[in-house]
């Protein structure tokens, strides 16, 4: 038991659950002490987000002169690739099947909130931009100048971002969303959206196993090779990943799996799924931006500007590259852009979060298993170009 309750995604849907009850219950005195709770973990988590920008982009921008090598630039842009590619699919998907659920608003219809009785502010260091601009600037500054001291004090700075996630911002999560989920359920008219969500998690897998399917056939057609020697070994991968929500049990299944695949060699398969297992995060990605539009659809009655997702995707695709390998990390490290960018509120993060821990497994499947894909297209581009082992390590 104690094991089940340590599982995030686990602790997230309970606290929807106690956030239903909480509030369907609740009095308006109870609601009163809620909102300023929830308004301060708000505060709390979306400063953290700059830092969070700041602490694992600029380093992981460092870390590229270490392995500059043609194999590794062509994995981070295929990777890139790939994700941007699955996020414009969702995007798609979502413009098209949002507006035939027939959502109705959930401020369409609710009790009215009381004031809040406290209030206190604790604006982020940085706007989300701002840290997305100076982790770039800093980390090409970084390379170009060989400042080793100021390398080694972002990686600490990198640790102590870990930390803070792990410390402050995951164990207050829960406590966020059923605060949130409380003053939903207090307005009432939220229950009754339970179909549109489980139509939302059935539209995504359904995107999933396209976008696997995609990055296959390509693979296939550009190596000129059964992509299938590949997909077949991951059967034990996609258990473990349904099974665990993990990217770092279910990479070390696939290193060991993937050894049986007769079409890769051996220099770039112990090269590209240890590198793809930690920056080729595409289910992740899908889910974030379907997610978008949906409850955008379902709180305020509108989906996304097509312009603002335009801007929004490369954007994201880069944070899904730089994401930290935790539960969700992909949808925490962007919470401040999709923020910023499509001015998706608190109540609406909280939301996203929510879902996005029942997508968890099939997002976690997904990002593991399309690996495959990609490290077939890499072997074939190192044959191509004839890419020794030397060229790759």
């Amino acid at each position: 038991m104690k094991k089940i309750l340590s599982n995030t995604s686990v602790l997230l849907i309970l606290s929807v659950i106690a956030g239903f009850i909480i509030g369907h219950f609740a009095n308006e005195t109870v609601i009163s002490v809620i909102l300023p709770i929830k308004h301060v973990l708000g505060q709390i988590i979306f400063f953290l987000i700059p830092l969070l920008i700041f602490g694992f982009i600029t380093p992981s921008i460092t870390r590229l002169k270490k392995n500059a090598s043609k194999l590794l630039v062509a994995a981070v842009l295929l990777a890139y690739a790939s994700c941007v590619g699955s996020a414009s699919l969702a995007a798609v998907v979502g413009y098209t099947s949002i507006p035939l659920l027939n959502i109705i608003p959930v401020t369409d219809a609710g009790k009215a909130l009381p004031e809040m009785i406290f209030r206190l502010d604790i604006p982020p260091l940085m706007s989300v931009l701002s840290a997305l601009v100076l982790a770039f600037m800093l980390g090409l500054s970084i390379i170009w100048t060989k400042a080793e001291r100021i390398e080694a004090a972002l990686y600490e700075f990198q640790s102590l971002v870990f930390t803070m996630v792990k410390r402050f911002l995951l164990p207050i999560l829960p406590l966020f969303i059923a605060s949130n989920f409380s003053v939903l359920a207090y307005e009432g008219a939220l229950a009754s959206r339970l179909p549109v969500f489980f139509a939302i998690l059935l539209i995504t897998l359904l995107c999933h196993i396209t976008w696997i399917s995609f990055l296959y056939i390509t693979a296939g057609l550009y190596s000129g090779k059964n992509p299938w020697q590949v997909l077949k070994f991951y059967g034990p991968v996609i258990l473990t990943a349904l099974g665990t929500q993990s990217s770092a049990a279910s990479l070390g299944v696939a290193i060991e799996e993937t050894k049986k695949s007769p079409v890769l060699r051996k220099d770039v398969r112990e090269f590209a799924i240890p590198l793809l297992g930690n920056i080729h995060f595409v289910g992740s990605i899908l889910d974030v931006v379907f997610l978008t539009i949906a409850v955008s659809q379902l709180l305020y009655g509108s989906m996304p500007g097509l312009d603002k997702m335009i801007i929004f995707i490369p954007l994201l695709g880069i944070f899904a590259i730089a994401a930290p390998g935790l539960p969700g990390g992909t949808l925490i490290t962007s919470l401040g852009l999709i923020h910023a960018v499509l001015g998706i509120d608190e109540v609406g993060t909280a939301l996203m979060i929510s879902i996005f821990a029942l997508l968890d497994s099939f997002g976690t499947t997904h990002n593991i298993t399309s690996d495959g894909a990609l490290t077939l297209i890499l072997n074939s581009y190192a044959d191509k170009k004839k890419l020794s082992s030397t060229d790759i390590d």
